[in-house]
């Protein structure tokens, strides 16, 4: 190539890809997805643990006290304890600080490496709190599996996005979220069944995270790298090596040349997290932030944390409160497998904009009924009960098939080769930010806001939908490596972005006519 470096991939290669989904891609994602089994497993184990009475009478004696000795117009503040809250978020804060750490080994040593990192962590975190005799300890594990968290959902979804074929890249990015729900569905299970087990059930329930981590760590000495990787630390003759075997055709030129293009760009920046703050990557950057926030600002953690604890705090039972745990985290797996079928046929944002919607509705419903039926002397009637519970099933599901994998694939589809790791780095701490502040915050929040809790969601719920409406563009069936022409072509980012320059556009056989038709 001669003459000045283009600053974007050349637009109409996808056109020439050829390849199919082969048995080894297939293979070496689901192993890798496993990391979000263990995200899933952790999310989901929290709540349960926090509910069980031996638990809390060995870390969390004034908890345990109040639970079972205080007055009915406590009901909502029964849990409230920032000492619980720091059990749940310590995981999440340590995540936020080891990203930034896992995006400079996945940039520099590869995908796979950040992985099997990954896997070790989770298993040293998930020993130390099986075997916790003090706080200090419960909470050096947490924090072991945080460094997991940052480390797998840092390079697990670029893995994903990267090893597809982009026609199918939208399926098999959700596995990510499929084994998370999973994990969670797991998890729910596990308390279900250790709530009994008097007095060590919870150390059964923290310590079977290890299963997980075993198999994700045993298979990662097993993945493959994946091309981007490999032609981005200039290896080019592995990595195309590598394209036709996942591929499954020795006929790779085209897709090989768009990762050959992006590679030779990505030289050229020195510093991804001062290049992602330049003018051209403005819409990938508002999203990396905007996206992983919003995503946790459904609620639905807060939901998944303390599922068994919100239940009992609305006058459920112990063990029906673990149960509607167990269908929550079951209507978790239902909605993301039918993400999985629908996100290649319909797209990403009418998913967003339907979940967002089904999400504002049941939120609001759930609302009304606990601030007329619940509160102070009064319980919830059976009845009521059992509407609740479909209610917030059915925001789950809305959840599920929207922004619980959508907020994680999206992000990783959309940053060019040379900061990508850069960008996933924000996506994962943005993500884990929110995850610590609400996972810190929501206990106090119940306390004090009460039902409104659930009405301070749904209004975040109706922003986020707009938010998708207007500014996100359709990213199904884009290559990768192409992607940045999508904002191009979009009718508020095309203003915000620099125009391109004429010499580049011809360097690269980007049509001119873009240019005069106001597609920069």
């Amino acid at each position: 190539m001669t003459g000045v470096l283009p600053t974007v991939v050349a637009e109409g290669r996808a056109q020439q890809y050829e390849g199919r989904t082969t048995t080894i891609v297939l293979l070496t994602c689901i192993v890798a997805a496993l990391g979000g089994g263990l995200f899933g497993y952790d999310i989901g184990i929290s709540g349960g643990v926090t509910s069980m009475d031996d638990f809390l009478k060995k870390f969390f004696k004034t908890v345990y006290n109040r639970k079972h000795f205080h007055s009915h117009d406590q009901d909502y503040c029964k849990y409230d304890n920032q000492g619980l809250a720091a059990f749940t978020s310590s995981l999440y804060i340590a995540g936020l600080v080891a990203t930034f750490g896992a995006s400079y080994t996945t940039r520099t040593y590869g995908r796979r490496p950040t992985i099997l990192i990954a896997g070790l962590c989770f298993l040293i975190g998930a020993a130390l709190n099986a075997a916790a005799m003090d706080l200090w300890m419960l909470l050096i594990g947490r924090i072991m599996l945080g460094i997991g968290v940052g480390f797998g959902n840092q390079a697990v979804p670029v893995y994903l996005s990267e090893m597809a074929p982009p026609h199918w890249r939208g399926g098999l990015n959700m596995l990510f979220q499929l084994v998370t729900t999973i994990g969670i569905l797991c998890a729910n299970l596990v308390n279900y069944g250790t709530q009994k087990l008097t007095p060590w059930g919870w150390r059964l329930s923290l310590g079977l995270a290890g299963v997980p981590a075993f198999l994700m760590t045993l298979g990662g000495f097993f993945l493959l790298e994946t091309p981007n990787s490999l032609v981005e630390r200039g290896q080019y003759e592995e990595g195309k090596r590598l394209l036709r075997k996942i591929r499954g055709t020795d006929n790779v030129q085209a897709e090989f040349d768009d990762l050959v293009e992006a590679s030779e760009i990505a030289q050229t920046v020195r510093h991804p997290f001062r290049n992602i703050l330049q003018t051209r990557n403005r819409p990938q950057l508002v999203m990396a932030f905007f996206l992983p926030a919003f995503q946790l600002l459904t609620g639905i953690n807060s939901i998944l944390f303390y599922a068994p604890v919100l239940f009992q705090s609305l006058g459920f039972g112990s063990n029906a409160s673990l149960y509607s745990s167990v269908l929550t985290g079951a209507v978790m797996v239902i909605g993301s497998l039918i993400t999985i079928a629908l996100v290649d046929r319909v797209g990403r944002r009418k998913l967003l904009i339907t979940g967002g919607i089904v999400m504002v509705l049941c939120q609001v419903i759930i609302a009304i009924i606990l601030a007329n039926k619940y509160g102070g002397e009064r319980k919830l009637s059976k009845g009521f009960s059992s509407v609740v519970t479909v209610l917030i099933c059915f925001f789950v599901l809305g959840f599920a098939t929207s922004w619980g994998g959508l907020g994680w694939l999206v992000p990783s589809e959309i940053f060019p080769l040379e900061i990508r790791s850069a960008g996933q780095s924000v996506v994962v701490s943005v993500n884990l930010l929110f995850t610590f502040a609400i996972a810190q915050a929501f206990l106090a929040m119940l306390c004090g806001l009460k039902y409104g809790i659930f009405l301070f969601f749904a209004f975040w719920e109706a922003v986020m939908t707009i938010y998708v409406i207007l500014l996100l563009p359709e990213t199904k069936d884009v290559p990768l490596e192409e992607m940045v022409h999508v904002w191009r072509k979009h009718w508020f980012w095309s203003r915000i972005l620099p125009a391109l320059d004429v010499d580049t556009l011809q360097e690269t056989n980007v049509n001119k006519n873009e240019v005069e038709n106001g597609f920069t």
